[in-house]
């Protein structure tokens, strides 16, 4: 019998023997357990493929408030240190029946600069690094090789990164495409060509490549935005932003609940957009860091305006105003004398309504009333925030500067 027959022969034998022990099993079985025995290959394929997606891993979860505040950084020491110089080479050059070939040795590549460049992509400095080391240069080589030198190692910063060693601000990187050189790459050494002269035709003397520059460097980021709402806890920051953007912050009935900056784009026509961003919460004696303290306060110091957010809900809201400005002038002189507005949050709420008008007696000025939750009188807020930007271009153009754009 050929090799192919005898092969399908015993194949056969295999495929018989699994069905009958098939048949015994499925004899075996209770009726409500039995399966059809026509449909059992195609239950068994959909079945692997269900279980196939049932294995596929889900797709990425939003993160919570709290584990957001594990990742987002305003505040890191860096070591950077530029690439170290290659070492010059020492050699002659070497060619049959040319005795005195003289000194061929090249000069070693300079070491790579460590540049900050700003990134809008980057929102915190947690993909920072505490430590930056440049490409070093490579060495000389003969026959007058010069060594490559080291490439630029370039750190991504997000916008409004401020710059400081020893205390003293080296650089405010405020705008796109800004770049700072953090450290210097050392110089490369020189080969014994670089030493011939006519009172020394066969030097030997070559030189190491200089070692890079090394500074400590602290960075601290101030958000960029034009407009920076301002407010107690839950008086209903969040919640606005969310109402006017499409930024999501956390929102919950408890304090606290924004523990970093979020900033949200707001729409208009004409392709234009305006900045807003939520700072979080702020208490009485904030300037003195209780509470979040001035670790937030700083992100205020970017913004072009504010809008102070009021609870209208609480009793004498005019205090709210008056608190927060007060803490603003105490952290920086001027701070609070920015252009502003004044909302009144909640007034969906009964006891807020009554509020309202003593508010504006106490203030003297236009207040714009709203209700983040319900929408109430949100196009009145748009609107002024519109005339505030227009009048933060304006002032910016007649100072021959250009204003912040996203």
């Amino acid at each position: 019998m050929s090799t192919a027959r005898l092969f399908s022969a015993r194949l056969r034998t295999v495929f018989e023997d699994v069905g009958h022990w098939a048949l015994s099993t499925r004899a075996g079985l209770k009726p409500s357990r039995r399966l059809p025995q026509q449909a059992s290959p195609r239950l068994l394929s959909v079945g692997c493929a269900d279980h196939a997606k049932r294995q596929e891993l889900p797709g990425k979860k939003p993160l919570s408030e709290k584990k957001l505040k594990r990742y987002f950084v305003d505040c890191r020491r860096v070591l950077v240190c530029g690439g170290n110089g290659g070492a010059g080479a020492s050699c002659f050059h070497s060619e049959p029946r040319k005795e005195f070939g003289g000194p061929d040795g090249g000069d070693g590549g300079n070491g790579g600069h460590v540049i900050l460049r700003v990134d809008q992509q980057v929102k915190s400095l947690s993909s920072v690094l505490s430590q930056y080391q440049g490409f070093s240069g490579e060495d000389g080589g003969s026959k007058n090789c010069f060594g490559r030198s080291g490439a630029v190692l370039y750190v991504q910063v997000p916008v409004g990164t401020l710059v400081k060693e020893g205390g003293r601000v080296v650089a405010d990187l405020s705008r796109m495409g800004d770049e700072y050189i953090a450290a210097l790459g050392g110089a490369g050494g020189k080969g014994n060509r670089f030493f011939l002269a006519n009172d020394n035709r066969a030097p030997v003397t070559c030189t190491p490549g200089q070692p890079g520059q090394q500074r400590v460097l602290h960075l601290e980021l101030k958000t960029v935005a034009h407009a920076g709402m301002v407010g107690f806890p839950n008086a209903g920051k969040s919640s606005l932003l969310r109402a006017i953007s499409n930024a999501r912050p956390a929102v919950a009935s408890y304090p606290f609940t924004t523990l970093k900056p979020h900033v949200g784009i707001v729409h208009y026509e004409g392709h234009q957009q305006i900045a807003v961003a939520d700072i979080p919460g702020i208490i009485r004696g904030a300037h003195q860091n209780r509470g979040l303290g001035s670790a937030f306060l700083r992100h205020i110091e970017r913004c072009r305006f504010l809008l102070f957010v009021v609870d209208l809900s609480q009793p004498e809201p005019w205090t709210q105003v008056d608190d927060l400005k007060y803490e603003l002038e105490m952290y920086e002189e001027g701070l609070s004398e920015r252009p502003h507005a004044i909302i009144a949050n909640k007034i969906d709420l009964p006891e807020a309504r009554a509020n309202l008008s003593q508010l504006r007696d106490h203030l003297g000025r236009e207040v714009i009333a709203l209700s983040a939750l319900t929408g109430e009188n949100l196009e009145q807020l748009l609107l002024h925030l519109k005339v505030l930007h227009d009048a933060y271009v304006e002032a910016e153009l007649g100072k021959g500067r250009q204003p912040l754009r996203w």
